[in-house]
């Protein structure tokens, strides 16, 4: 029998704060009949109809169902129990390997344009930042699948479910919210797919001009023999053989930094270099390039779920904590010694700099070839968001699965093709990764988690206190991102264009 009440609390056997329900929006009704006695469900009316589904007896479903027969089509949450694989240190090599990538070449150019002093200091300022609103997704994440019912929540899910179940008036927007993280989660793998054909042709160039003092091809023309390669790389569809190359290109990577850091802590270091600050315009590039480089958001919330022991990915000396450090500290040694070492005449990746040699141009080869062989991991995620809304929107259901599966590889090299028209038409290397990097990963790293953590906690009895605390940090938080996006995205815009105009400015190097 459904009986209407007013204000109630419900509680979860877990006695936390963040898993207390409070609402006083309008009655509740209670389903004394059914076992699921902490469940509140708004009360099926007109107004609300189009968002609670009936059962089969005609009553509204629980909140765990209803959210599951809303968004069963759109990957919202796990169900059941999770196979968990991944033990702590299996989970901190696959967090390290999801953070570093080219940005932490590119972190010498990032410190040139703020200054010794600012840009090393700023780098584990910025980590800060970064790892503490990583802990607020992953907190957000965990707390609303309880609620739900379910196992595991992804990023976007959970950005929906926290305004769905967050302050009224923000609950319209869940659609919003849930579509915002997907599309810069896109442009921030696209983003990341364009700078790898960058990284790649640059590179190969690079090795041909110190092999033979000269190049018949540009960047371009590398970037154009690539491309065939690429699109047949990334006909791959199956997780598991892209696995493969991914662990092959880390440990290449690997190698390959031990050997650049010998060269950036032997030898005399440049004279030419700002020991404090450097021009205060320069500094939204420096957001832009240190933000690109804190690109792992995305995986903290699978890797968190994959944990045997995920009880230890949180806390003060967890597995987060304990990655992200080295990772910071990775970003903060070669950002400080690379631009120590090259001074103002550090190009966009620091490998560039490397001095002639058999050694230097194996280093170069060693990334350009693990480069290559991580684009179609990072491809792996936008093409996995786009390929089930084009069969949702033009219902290619109705096709046999051989002309899908065509479709989908058709979708596949045009959108390869689409990174490599981008990748040509912006082809400064340091450039794009600060376009990228202050556009899109600063709103996933900095932006939404804060915005999601208020909407999670605003319907719980939290005190007042510190739900003002809680509030005036996020604020700072988002200020913070947001000026960082608008700033960084202008300034990298502004440059861009400046240098497509100019581009026999040695500042503008492909």
């Amino acid at each position: 029998m459904w009986e209407p009440f007013e204000l109630r609390r419900v509680s979860s056997d877990d006695q936390d704060l963040e898993d207390e329900i409070y609402s006083a929006d309008k009655p509740f009704y209670f389903d004394e009949g059914t076992e699921e006695q902490n469940v509140i469900l708004p009360s099926y009316d007109e107004e609300t109809a189009p968002l609670v589904s009936k059962g089969r007896d005609g009553q509204p479903k629980g909140m765990a169902n209803l959210v599951e027969s809303k968004l069963e089509s759109e990957q919202p949450m796990a169900e059941g129990p999770i196979a968990r694989h991944s033990t702590n240190f299996a989970t901190m090599m696959h967090l390290l390997k999801g953070n570093i990538g080219t940005g932490i070449l590119a972190m010498p150019k990032a410190v040139s344009n703020a200054g010794l002093l600012v840009g090393s200091v700023g780098i584990p300022i910025l980590g800060v930042f970064c790892v503490h609103c990583m802990h607020l997704l992953v907190i957000s994440s965990k707390t609303l699948a309880r609620r739900l019912g379910c196992t595991s929540l992804d990023y976007s899910s959970t950005a929906e479910q926290a305004f769905r179940l967050g302050p009224a008036s923000v609950q319209k927007f869940a659609p919003i919210a849930r579509h915002a993280v997907n599309t810069m989660l896109m442009l921030t793998q696209f983003g990341f797919c364009c700078v790898y054909f960058l990284f790649v042709s640059k590179t190969l160039y690079e090795v041909v001009m110190s092999l033979h003092g000269s190049s018949p091809l540009k960047p371009i023309h590398f970037m154009a023999i690539l491309l065939p390669f690429m699109i047949l790389f990334n006909f791959i569809r199956n997780l598991k053989i892209l696995s493969y190359p991914s662990s092959a290109a880390n440990v290449l990577q690997s190698c390959g930094l031990v050997v650049v850091l010998y060269f950036l802590l032997t030898g005399h270091n440049s004279t030419s270099l700002n020991v404090y600050t450097a021009p205060i315009e320069n500094l939204p590039l420096y957001f832009g390039t240190a933000m690109y480089a804190f690109e792992g958001i995305g995986v903290i919330l699978p890797l968190e779920n994959d944990m045997i022991t995920p009880e230890d990915f949180g806390g003060l000396n967890g597995v987060l904590n304990t990655g992200m450090v080295v990772v910071a500290s990775l970003y903060t040694a070669v950002g400080f010694y690379g631009y120590l070492k090259y001074g103002n005449d550090v190009k966009s990746s620091v490998t560039f700099n490397l001095p002639k040699g058999v050694v230097s141009e194996l280093v170069r080869l060693t990334f350009g070839v693990a480069i290559f062989l991580s684009y179609a991991l990072q491809f792996y995620v936008p093409i996995n968001i786009i390929w089930p809304f084009v069969q949702r929107k033009f219902n290619l259901v109705r096709f046999s699965e051989k002309r899908q599966y065509i479709m989908e590889l058709s979708l596949r090299a045009g959108l390869v093709c689409m990174t490599f028209a981008l990748a040509c038409g912006i082809p400064m290397l340091h450039l794009f990764i600060s376009l990228v990097g202050a556009l899109a990963s600063s709103s996933l790293a900095l932006i939404f988690p804060p915005i999601i953590e208020l909407a999670t906690i605003w319907n719980t009895n939290i005190s007042k206190r510190k739900f003002t605390v809680i509030l005036i940090k996020n604020i700072f938080l988002v200020t913070f991102g947001i000026t960082g996006c608008v700033i960084g995205t202008y300034t990298a815009g502004k440059e861009i264009a400046y240098c497509l105009k100019n581009t026999s400015d040695p500042a503008c190097e492909v």
